[in-house]
């Protein structure tokens, strides 16, 4: 053992309480910094990662769904609108909810539990036999989306060496374009195949139960959590496990980690988490308002600009002469112009800062949106519309790295759900904003709005974003690393 999660200057270290910047880093930020990922890392984060194209195709595929519930139940417009908003408001609690446990009780238990509750309601709604338990079991199976799709950003970055945390944490976002093509190929070849296709199509979105007995074994907890809430041996325990599975990875000893003054710091006594009040002033305090706010403002706008895209794509180009079974297909190009959008964007947040890879993709979104708002065929309506899918998805590539990298640990997974619910608060506004500016000012008003709207987000990138590429999170929470310390009850 090599004490890398523990001072190794003595075997009995005073237990004064030191503040949070003198606790010892996890060896992920200071031993594995070659510019490849170890094997075992690599396979202990794409095992949390293979959950985002089950909890991405939730999102477009409902869409699919419409048709056959509305001739079912006999829905007006109002109702089916309902359904289209019942996910997305699901999300909303869902990843405020996440966030706020992912601190409390870990990160690893938030995700197995929102997976199961994801596939309940699912199921749930799959046997729904009225309107009523549909939409509430929509919005329940949103909120076990949202729930993981906020978790899982900041697992992962607390496992990855700084070198290759904005490729690895981007690329696994990616996953997500994998479960919209997923969604799309559902909705098209699934949900057709009777009147219970719509059924069955819910079925296969919840197989992805099958993961939690992988992620029982497969996953551990983060080494980081563990130190912040106190848990010493079981930080050490997952360090040396993860240190022995590198060396038979690689054939080769680790090397000794290098003495800091940090060395030489008193371990922490455990401590608890602080109330969720205390989480919330500290987010807004003058330290930390400005990287609270940035982040905010970069969920919403491209959340905003994303679901209002998404949610009318299909109708603008069937309002353009595509009928509606052209329209999947058509949307299906669309779907698939998110992978190398996501995956580019992974790449270039290494080499050029996910602050600048982050206002560049929302750059090319609002030219995107501005080249959509001035064509009028459905192939142009189509390619603009993929160019457009492309640095939307790339965008949160940026994002789902950049978020978590900003916050301090004892608040990591509450500052990244916040964060991610108020973005949701533009999904759940934006079909109707948009809605609204359709009937006023058409086709070129709406996509001319979503121009205005990601202008405003590459300024506020630009302008007062953080640069994080190539720094560990101790390093960047340094600033601002100020957790109150309360003592713990039993766990």
């Amino acid at each position: 053992m090599r004490g890398r999660c523990t001072s190794p200057a003595s075997t009995t270290p005073s237990r004064t309480p030191p503040t949070p910047s003198r606790i010892r880093p996890c060896p992920s930020s200071l031993a594995w910094t070659d510019s490849r990922c170890p094997d075992p890392i690599t396979s202990c984060c794409s095992s949390a990662g293979s959950a985002t194209p089950s909890t991405a195709w939730t999102r477009p595929w409902v869409a699919f769904l419409l048709p056959s519930v509305q001739d079912l139940w006999s829905l007006d417009n109002g109702a089916l609108g309902l359904i289209g908003s019942a996910s997305p408001f699901g999300y909303l609690f869902g990843a405020a909810i996440a966030g706020i446990l992912g601190d409390r009780i870990g990160r690893k238990r938030v995700m197995m539990y929102a997976l199961a509750f994801y596939v309940v309601f699912t199921l749930v709604a799959a046997a729904a036999p009225n309107f009523p338990v549909f939409l509430g079991s929509r919005v329940l199976a949103g909120a076990g989306t949202g729930a993981e799709s906020a978790i899982i950003a900041p697992f992962l970055s607390e496992f990855v060496p700084s070198k290759r945390r904005g490729w690895f944490v981007g690329a696994l976002a990616g996953f997500f374009s994998f479960g919209f093509v997923a969604a799309a190929l559902i909705g098209r070849f699934v949900v057709p195949l009777g009147a219970d296709g719509w059924r069955w199509a819910q079925v296969v979105t919840a197989v992805p139960i099958v993961m939690l007995l992988w992620w029982r074994r497969a996953l551990p907890e983060s080494p980081r959590y563990l130190l912040e809430r106190g848990r010493h041996a079981e930080a050490e325990e997952v360090v040396a496990e993860l240190e022995r599975r590198v060396e038979r990875s690689t054939g080769h000893p680790l090397p000794p980690v290098p003495h800091t003054p940090e060395d030489t710091s008193p371990v922490p006594k455990s401590t608890a988490p602080p109330s969720v009040w205390t989480g919330l002033r500290f987010l807004w305090s003058r330290r930390m308002a400005r990287r609270t706010a940035v982040t905010w403002v970069m969920w919403f706008v491209i959340t905003f600009s994303y679901y209002g895209f998404f949610s009318w794509i299909p109708t603008l180009l069937v309002q353009h002469g595509i009928t509606v079974t052209q329209s999947f297909s058509f949307s299906l190009i669309i779907y698939a112009a998110q992978v190398p959008g996501y995956f580019s964007a992974a790449w270039l947040s290494e080499r050029l800062d996910r602050k600048h890879t982050i206002a560049l993709y929302l750059t090319g979104s609002a030219l995107s949106a501005y080249w959509l708002s001035q064509t009028s065929t459905p192939v142009a309506i189509t390619v603009s519309g993929a160019v457009l899918s492309f640095f939307l998805n790339g965008t949160y590539a940026g994002l789902y790295a950049y978020t978590p990298e900003v916050f301090p640990t004892w608040i990591r997974a509450t500052g990244s759900g916040l964060a991610s619910a108020f973005g949701r608060i533009g999904s759940i506004i934006a079909p109707t904003v948009i809605g609204l500016m359709a009937a006023g000012a058409g086709f070129a008003g709406v996509f001319g709005m979503t121009t205005a709207v990601l202008a405003v987000g590459v300024v506020v990138t630009l302008a007062f974003g953080l640069s994080t590429a190539n720094r560990s999170l101790e390093d960047i929470g340094a600033p601002v690393t100020a957790a109150p310390r309360i003592p713990a009850t039993k766990e």
